[in-house]
């Protein structure tokens, strides 16, 4: 670790830290229906994270300077923000997270690359690192490994509780097998650097996913493969053993959506009673998850708290003020994800903060000082990249954003759909809007997963193909979490097939609705979506011009059999209809009718590389059109992919949609 000397102070000026200045003032107007440079688009987020101290005294701030540069880190003194109290970074390595854990420390964790080449699934050419750092002493403590920090422990200020293999959290959650996974918990010393185990699982208890702020572990899920069962365990604190809640039918595939949808199980606990926990789940045949309460004394489900009409609740909100263990909102997926309050001060708070934040959406108190007179406010939707908000003394002001140089009226509106597929189901979707009137061309946007919500913010790939004058559709075809039972089963077995029916659905809804162009129409998708972009290649009813599969899932069935856990017996039959028994692109290449981009990182750990490989060498023995496109050094996460990636990658999807995308281009 190094501390850094020379001051540049840009993301904190309102000047960007690549030297441009902001657009803004008398130029808004003109820039607002200018095109945004791709360079712009590529950059990694500017500002990646701002935090204040639990004192409010300090204020860490995790940036990057320039487009090549690595995330460094600053600390400011709240009282002085003209310039930065200490700058560090972690050359070789880069510093990756940041956060408080208590006046004096911050904990946070740090990569580098060392290795070339994926050898097998979810094998990392990453090492990694956690750290802590003292203020007071100027100095960093680390542990060698993968680590990520599962509770800041608020009673213990000398330790936080850390678990293996979680610095980077999967922004994707389609690896049904991670939570199985065995992990070790460890208390982390903030002052000396060294661990101590707490937990290590396995055995009966696989996954622990809940603990209380004073490292008890309290809720956890197991499969026991002999018995045919998942089965739900509890504790209260200061036991020593685990109490059985519930068990499911491992066989029966309406059961899958429990383990996979990542949001069941206890949340939280009542601050003035430890017995008492916050649960969310769908008992009894419900079909939209709830909030309920949880005896822990009794392992019985009590009271609902909220349950929304068309969404599950798919998290919950806790005071703002550190160590305020009050709950305060339920969260659930709509337009935007969307509050149900039940705390009418912390609701008027957020509500005038909304008022008073430009352009607020998806906003949020990240962090607040122990006496509530300081905060920080994150913001991020259609028409902001994502901002960072400093609330002092009753004043407001812009601390940095992601993007600097995307004037907010560059940005398109998003808005929320419903529509009716073939068979009847309702289907949610968002559809970034260009600026101008349709009917537009349309491009058909699915990212990771499918068993995720796909609720649009501010996304950037759609924000940039609208800038570009195409509408984008984003839908949350059945099997997408967060919006009932119903809804994820209904694409069981279904990859690919009316999966992909909705996608289809959802162009002709909008073709019907004057919006879209029916002769101008693409589809681009990454990882699931990516696999959906091959499969729209050979629909019998060709909707398409072109397809862009972005680290695409070519081979199914060779994805599945490079991942399988046949003890594990409904995830791994879920797995084996994902993998290629419904449609398997690499199997379809003879049916293709339009043209194809395909793009690949070459250290992709997730979809590894010989997707792309072996999907070229098929399509090209087949005589079809196509262009298959290599970044170099790029992994599958978009945390992973650099500027030079980003701007390879935008570059050429720009182009091959304007040019190449069928007759004319789209």
């Amino acid at each position: 670790m190094k501390l850094l000397k020379a001051p540049l102070m840009a993301a904190m000026a309102g000047v960007s830290v690549i030297g441009l200045s902001l657009v803004g003032g008398a130029d808004t107007q003109a820039q607002s229906t200018a095109s945004v440079p791709v360079d712009v688009w590529a950059l990694r987020d500017v500002v990646n994270a701002v935090q204040i101290s639990p004192d409010g005294k300090h204020l860490l701030v995790h940036k990057v300077e320039s487009r090549d540069g690595q995330y460094l880190l600053e600390i400011y003194k709240t009282d002085d923000l003209s310039k930065p109290f200490r700058r560090l970074n972690a050359d070789p390595m880069e510093i990756l997270s940041a956060q408080w854990v208590s006046n004096e420390f911050i904990f946070g964790s740090a990569w580098q690359v060392k290795r070339s080449t994926v050898k097998g699934p979810e094998e990392d050419v990453r090492d990694y690192l956690a750290y802590s750092y003292s203020l007071a002493e100027n100095k960093f403590s680390r542990v060698d490994g993968n680590f990520g920090i599962v509770n800041t422990l608020p009673n213990d200020p000398d330790h936080v509780l850390i678990s293996t293999g979680s610095a980077v959290s999967d922004p994707t959650g389609v690896d049904p097998l991670a939570a199985f996974r065995p992990r070790s918990y460890y208390k982390f010393n903030l002052k000396t650097g060294t661990r101590e185990l707490v937990l290590r699982t396995g055995g009966k208890i696989r996954s622990v996913s809940t603990w209380d702020n004073n490292g008890n572990p309290r809720f956890a899920v197991s499969p026991d493969t002999a018995a045919g069962k998942y089965i739900y365990y509890y504790r209260k604190p200061g036991d020593s053993d685990w109490t059985k809640f519930q068990e499911l039918d491992i066989e029966d595939p309406k059961n899958t959506y429990r383990v996979l949808s990542g949001f069941h199980g206890v949340v939280g606990f009542d601050p003035d009673n430890p017995n008492l926990g916050y649960l969310i789940d769908n008992p009894n045949g419900e079909d939209k998850a709830g909030l309920y309460e949880f005896d822990f004394t009794t392992g019985q489900i009590g009271k609902k708290l909220f349950q929304a009409e068309d969404a599950d609740v798919t998290g919950v909100q806790f005071h703002s003020i550190p160590g305020n263990e009050k709950l305060v909102a339920a969260r659930y997926p709509g337009a935007r994800m969307e509050r149900f309050w039940f705390d009418e001060e912390e609701k008027a708070l957020h509500e005038a903060l909304e008022k008073q934040i430009p352009y607020a959406w998806q906003y949020r108190i990240a962090s607040r000082s122990l006496d509530g007179q300081t905060m920080v406010v994150t913001n991020s939707g259609p028409h902001d990249p994502g901002s960072f908000w400093l609330v002092k003394d009753g004043r407001l002001a812009k601390l940095g954003s992601r993007n600097p140089l995307v004037n907010p009226e560059q940005l398109a509106d998003v808005k929320y759909i419903r529509y009716k597929a073939r068979d009847g189901m309702i289907i949610p979707g968002y559809v970034t809007m260009p600026k101008g009137k349709g009917p537009f061309p349309l491009i058909v946007q699915h990212n990771g997963g499918p068993a995720v919500n796909g609720m649009v913010s501010y996304d950037e790939w759609g924000q940039m193909l609208a800038n570009a004058g195409y509408m984008v559709f984003h839908p949350e075809n059945r099997i997408s979490t967060g919006w009932g039972q119903k809804h994820f089963d209904a694409g069981y077995m279904q990859h690919g097939l009316a999966m992909q029916d909705d996608k289809d659905d959802g162009v002709k809804y909008l073709i019907e609705q004057g919006l879209a162009d029916p002769n101008r129409v693409a589809f681009f998708g990454w990882s699931y979506g990516g696999y959906s972009a091959l499969v729209s290649l050979s629909r019998d009813e060709q909707l398409y011009q072109c397809a862009i599969a972005g680290a695409a899932v070519a081979d199914a069935e060779k994805q599945y059999l490079g991942r399988r856990d046949p003890t594990l017996k409904t995830l791994d039959e879920w797995n084996r209809h994902r993998g290629g028994t419904t449609v398997n692109p690499i199997s379809e290449v003879a049916k293709v009718n339009i043209p194809l981009l395909m793009i690949h990182g070459d250290v992709d750990r997730r979809v590894m590389y010989y997707h792309l490989k072996d999907y070229q060498k098929a399509f090209e023995a087949a005589g079809k059109t196509g262009e298959f496109i290599t970044l170099k050094g790029a992994d599958h996460f978009y945390n992973t992919l650099m500027f030079t990636h980003q701007q390879q990658l935008y570059t050429k999807m720009l182009d091959y949609l304007a040019n190449d995308c069928g007759p004319g281009g789209l």
